[in-house]
């Protein structure tokens, strides 16, 4: 399948566009690009809500979302949608809890906090894994999985199109870093969601024969029951990627408090922001738009099951559902899809440059004398660090993704070896004040040893269950190393006492309506 000339025509457009957009936000009064590295890694301080919340979307909704959460739909059902209605209400305690503290030590990076917090070694470990992390799996998820979309819908080389996303999105970022990302992402994020929608509704048009997207969706639940069921039973084979009550109460929560509270990728939007109250309605913003999420990722890959039951992979869920648009509008929604690819992997090449040069680089580099040349060149240290990324991703991208058949649970699993030690550690860093760099760096080895030891010695147990179980585990070990080890003399480093945790009333009514909307959908699909 191509595209049509009408189609490639939008796509030009978009990316000239969107482009050429980067670059005049990312400039200062004179004309000139970021001078200094707040400037360039936290776009100078000065972000307002809209932009904070959606890059925050623009971030995460990617190709392992938009592609493989939708093949986890057509593989699984909507209880994958879990991991998107459950980030909804995630969101607001990271609003709430997390980000008053962040912002009132004023804090740029995670690292940063770890070391501010515990000490020097929690820091260089965390940034090391953080970097392999963001590289070697989501970097290359994200490329690896944008360029089979882009291969089946646009029938170009894959490697072809996994080379162009990656320099596209580098060249991006490059000059302007999260300032040219934040401020462009409202027109990404309103493309995807439109898209996305269009996408939805034509598929569900399809499956009710021309009698309305109601009678498709009722059509849709009546030949696809079990693909409806939010709370799996352990009869449901699916039942190890998503372990029924655990979505609600277990392991999700310790994933999603990892990824939305303590990843830099994320956050870092959050941390520049103009003030607490412009990151909390930022962060409700997001929130807000998560329920709307799985019809744009998950309904499509579900239609798929009525619409193409014999796909070779469910990953290419999605990218079959675009051949039912007709010419102009493939464009668009193809535009879309490249949006949120582009979009997601220039803030974490972003983010990968900045815990290289602000946790790595410039730590075994104090001995330099601050000033302007200095700040200058740690911008340039990030753009080099930038480019080298993306240039590793590429390469490997293959290797490390091309062999997994539902890549949005093989990112999810693997990163579950890491998540329960981060969550131990900073909860305990935020909020319990005998914690020490020994109880943390416990909490990290022990988090990576156990996970490996129970998915080798008891590979039955879910890896939800699993994170929820370690994190239980590394929790104690955390806590009896520093009660056993003397604690950090200069505690006061991170302040926590004048931290007000009071919010907006608009951020108070946003909230409720947030929690109110996943108690109907959770009920009405139980």
């Amino acid at each position: 399948m191509g595209l049509a000339t009408i189609d490639i025509t939008v796509v030009v457009i978009y990316a000239i566009g969107i482009f050429g957009l980067a670059q005049w936000v990312s400039r200062d009064k004179a004309g000139a690009g970021p001078k200094n590295s707040t400037d360039y890694f936290l776009a100078s301080k000065n972000l307002p809500w809209w932009a904070i919340g959606a890059s925050l979307i623009a971030a995460n909704i990617s190709a392992e979302q938009i592609v493989g959460m939708s093949g986890s739909g057509y593989a699984i059902g909507l209880a994958i949608a879990s991991y998107e209605w459950m980030a909804a209400a995630t969101l607001l305690i990271v609003g709430k809890f997390f980000l008053p503290i962040f912002l009132r030590n004023e804090i740029y990076t995670m690292p940063q906090f770890l070391e501010r917090r515990y000490g020097p070694g929690i820091r260089s470990l965390m940034a090391v894994f953080w970097l392999v992390l963001y590289v070697f799996v989501n970097l290359t998820s994200i490329i690896w999985l944008g360029s089979v979309a882009v291969t089946k819908v646009a029938g170009v080389n894959q490697d072809v199109a996994l080379v162009g996303l990656g320099v596209f999105a580098l060249l991006y970022q490059l000059r302007g870093g999260l300032k040219a990302v934040a401020l462009t992402d409202i027109v990404q994020v309103t493309l995807l969601v439109m898209g996305g929608l269009i996408i939805a509704f034509l598929t569900l048009g399809e499956i009710g024969a021309g009698q309305g997207i109601v009678a498709g969706f009722s059509t849709l639940l009546e030949r696809a029951p079990d693909h409806f069921e939010m709370i799996l039973e352990p009869s449901n084979p699916h039942y190890v990627d998503l372990p029924g009550l655990s979505v609600l109460i277990g392991g999700m929560w310790i994933a999603n408090l990892s990824y939305w509270g303590f990843n830099q990728y994320i956050i870092q939007r959050a941390l520049a922001a103009k003030s607490i109250d412009e990151a909390q309605k930022g962060m409700l913003f997001a929130s807000f738009i998560k329920l709307i999420m799985p019809i744009i990722i998950v309904l499509p890959g579900i239609a798929a099951v009525i619409l193409a039951p014999d796909l070779a992979k469910p990953d290419e869920a999605y990218p079959t559902m675009m051949r039912l648009l007709p010419p102009g509008l493939l464009g668009l929604v193809f535009a879309a899809l490249v949006a949120a690819i582009i979009a997601s992997t220039a803030s974490k090449i972003n983010s990968i440059a900045t815990i290289f040069t602000l946790d790595v680089w410039a730590k075994f580099r104090k001995s330099e004398a601050a000033g302007e040349a200095q700040e200058r060149k740690l911008v340039l240290i990030g753009r080099i660090a930038a480019a080298v990324s993306i240039v590793i991703a590429i390469l490997t991208a293959r290797p490390l993704v091309g062999s997994s058949e539902q890549a949005f649970q093989f990112i999810q699993e693997f990163t579950g070896f890491f998540t329960p030690g981060i969550t131990v550690i900073f909860l305990l860093g935020l909020f319990w004040r005998r914690a020490n760099e020994p109880g943390a760096i416990t909490a990290a080895i022990a988090s990576v040893a156990l996970s490996w030891g129970f998915k080798v010695m008891a590979p039955g147990i879910p890896f939800m269950d699993r994170m929820g179980l370690v994190f239980l585990a590394a929790l104690v070990l955390a806590i009896v190393v520093s009660l056993a080890t003397p604690a950090r003399p200069d505690k006061d480093t991170i302040s926590t006492g004048d931290v007000r945790y009071a919010t907006s009333t608009g951020f108070n009514a946003g909230a409720i309506g947030v929690v109110l909307v996943l108690c109907v959908l959770y009920a009405v699909f139980w």
